[in-house]
């Protein structure tokens, strides 16, 4: 019996080998320009081990940023309807997020980011590829606005999630969801689809 040589089959560390691989190459390159044969090839495993374990490329970055929900799943929600309230609806699906149990990983993931431009660099991916390119993307805006539109709106989610949930500053912290839905909905709304003064 000759012994196999090459990459190392699946074994209870090549899960954890392939998330390293991931943050590392989404960190380095960005998520549109990381192929899965480059993270396979950084964990040294096969690609077909890659898709064996966390599916799409997708999934693999939601579980490397160990994000709790999936965007795919919620955005047709906000998208659904009147495209005047797009806004509304992005806000109050990202506060219920942020309220619930699973908005613990986000804020730690916030905190982490304050000290690390490794995984400031991942939120940035997570936040422009995951959430604001497929909101944006459906909506009747000139391409050429969207990296603006969606750092707008950035501003006022992550900041939203920041002061809320790290600062705690008070009444936001303790504000009712659809206050905020109700304030800060309608910026959110003019950053996507309003004139843009450039």
């Amino acid at each position: 019996m000759t012994r196999r040589t090459g990459r190392r089959p699946g074994n209870p560390d090549t899960r954890e080998a392939i998330l390293d691989a991931a943050r590392a190459t989404f960190a380095e390159r960005g998520f549109d320009a990381a192929p899965i044969r480059a993270i396979a090839a950084t964990a040294g495993v096969d690609p077909a081990l890659v898709h064996h374990y966390f599916g799409t490329k997708d999934q693999l970055f939601r579980a490397a940023m160990n994000f709790p929900v999936d965007p795919a799943e919620l955005l047709p929600g906000v998208l659904a309807g009147d495209q005047d309230r797009v806004g509304e609806r992005l806000v109050r699906t990202f506060v219920g997020i942020w309220d619930s149990p699973a908005g613990s990983a986000g804020v730690a993931l916030v905190r982490s980011v304050l000290n690390s431009e490794w995984t400031a660099r991942l939120l940035r991916e997570f936040v422009t590829t995951q959430v604001l390119r497929r909101v944006l993307d459906q909506l009747d805006v000139d391409p050429a606005e969207v990296p603006m539109r969606g750092s707008l709106v950035a501003t006022q989610l992550i900041g939203l999630a920041m002061i809320r949930h790290v600062v705690r500053l008070e009444p936001v912290a303790s504000a009712d969801p659809e206050i905020l839905v109700a304030t800060i909905g309608p910026s959110v709304q003019r950053y996507l689809t309003g004139p843009l003064p450039i």
